[in-house]
């Protein structure tokens, strides 16, 4: 409390300004006086809390609170002379923080850091490339059905607790073993999802290229609103250094849940189903800076992969259309397949991705057409059966290999599988050379056994098409599956 005393009264030196809280509105402060302060300027409380201005009025100044600790009417308040910032570093990698850069959970931090601020003009087309790389989250329906890209911004989006965070996960151990940093946003989560999100990390031997930027559901609306645009002014520091960055922002239904609760406490106009009327502004001004940039003379990305909550599986909702609208595509988890005990829930014929396919190589979108004509016919000879229709032989082999394709990618929740494997074994299923079960043994193979994956990683690399894959895997099926089937 001395320390904040020593900074408010340097401050109030230093800008000769003092204004006075006049009323109290929650999380929202209108403070009279301060007559030079600026849009968007940190400005502190005598007591120690530290706030944003949102709003310039005639008379008051209108300032988010970053903290829950209430104030007085009539505490004095001083301008701290610039925007928002936070502490950048290579420090960071390996903790929790929170919304202002400080540690939550892990050692103190070292190295060298520097303030960034976490309001930014998104790069102009001039800075950015086309996205051409592709990015392998690990699990096997999203890799070989809807392929993502490095520097796409794809939507994940679904019900509640049927799986999305799972695939959040899986996509962030695969990207952080590679030595990409991953930075994870738990925007108004419970801190015990929080522990467990950072003890998965650990668990994976990742915590390494990673950081948590949390808000938690007891923290105040202010700092949950500041959450996911700390998160990508962090993301932006390690592309500037040269490193490919995996954003997750789970989840923005909530963020704008908050922010409607923010704008109504200020008395802004209402919009469609309460919103403000910026809403779309809010999260739009976010996503518009990831992407694949131009960092000198390499080519560096920020994929990021917002989430979206629905309703009993409407995705006509404002807040996920809106994001639909800013985004490359979307990951959609169906309820009425977690039900059936399909996991992961992604429903492929409802998923989009825009730009994913222009970064597969031929034999990938062989791959990716040939499973989609499976499950397109598995789908209509399902619907057959619900009229009591006789199947004949073909029909019944429709079903059989569309039972195995779905038993393929139901994997391990905390498994990650190389894109190369997921070929192969794909191939093998086509060939009828495997049944697509003991998945968990396979991938023990092939993480453990380095000619095992030398040999699947060079039939992939040696194979221009599906057909070739097949054929090879046909002929290699004793070497691949010993003991397995």
């Amino acid at each position: 409390m001395e320390i904040d005393k020593a900074v408010f009264e340097a401050n109030l030196a230093k800008y000769g300004e003092v204004g006075y809280v006049g009323e109290l509105f929650h999380s929202v402060v209108e403070v009279v006086g301060l007559p030079s302060v600026r849009f968007g300027e940190m400005i502190m409380f005598e007591s120690g809390q530290l706030g944003e201005v949102v709003a310039l009025k005639q008379e008051t100044v209108e300032v988010l609170m970053l903290s829950k600790e209430p104030v007085r009417v009539g505490t004095r308040v001083c301008r701290m002379g610039s925007g928002m910032t936070v502490p950048v570093g290579e420090g960071i990698l390996g903790h929790v923080i929170d919304v202002l850069g400080r540690v939550i959970s892990g050692p103190e931090l070292t190295g060298q850091t520097e303030e960034k601020p976490i309001e930014v003009l998104p790069g102009g087309i001039a800075t950015r490339v086309k996205v051409n790389r592709p990015l392998y989250t690990g699990v096997m329906l999203v890799d070989l059905m809807i392929p993502l890209g490095m520097g796409q911004r794809e939507l994940v989006v679904g019900d509640r607790k049927i799986g999305k965070s799972n695939l959040l996960l899986q996509a962030a151990v695969s990207q952080a073993k590679l030595g990409r940093v991953v930075v994870y946003t738990a925007i108004a989560k419970k801190k015990a999802e929080i522990k467990k999100m950072e003890a998965f990390l650990k668990e994976k031997g990742v915590w390494g290229n990673s950081v948590i930027v949390a808000a938690a559901s007891q923290d105040s609306p202010g700092e949950i609103f500041l959450c996911p645009y700390t998160a990508m002014t962090i993301a932006e520091y390690f592309r500037d250094q040269g490193r490919d960055v995996l954003l997750i922002m789970d989840d923005l239904t909530a963020h704008a849940i908050f922010y409607r609760e923010l704008s109504l406490i200020s008395r802004k106009f209402p919009g469609r189903d309460s919103y403000p009327g910026d809403i779309f502004y809010a999260h739009s001004r976010l996503l518009e800076r990831a992407g694949n940039f131009r960092v000198g003379d390499k080519e560096v990305s920020i994929t990021c992969l917002p989430v979206a909550e629905t309703a009993q599986g409407d995705i006509t909702g404002y807040i996920q259309t809106n994001l639909m609208s800013m985004t490359d595509g979307h990951v959609y988890f169906d309820a009425e397949l977690y039900f059936k005990g399909r996991r992961p829930s992604i429903n492929p014929f409802v998923s989009v991705t825009r730009v994913g396919h222009q970064t597969q190589s031929n034999l990938a979108r062989e791959t990716g057409r040939a499973l989609l004509d499976l499950l397109s016919g598995y789908e209509r000879t399902q619907s057959f059966l619900k009229f009591g229709a006789e199947l004949g032989e073909s029909s019944r082999q429709i079903l059989t290999m569309g039972d195995r394709v779905l038993t393929f990618f139901d994997q391990p929740i905390d498994a990650s599988v190389a894109y190369s494997l997921q070929l192969v074994l794909f191939a093998l299923l086509m060939s009828g050379m495997w049944n697509g079960k003991n998945m968990p043994k396979i991938l023990e193979k092939y993480e453990q056994d380095a000619e095992f994956a030398k040999l699947v990683d060079g039939m992939v690399a040696e194979s221009d098409g599906l057909t070739m894959l097949i054929e090879k895997a046909r002929k290699l099926a004793d070497k691949l599956l010993p003991n397995l089937t």
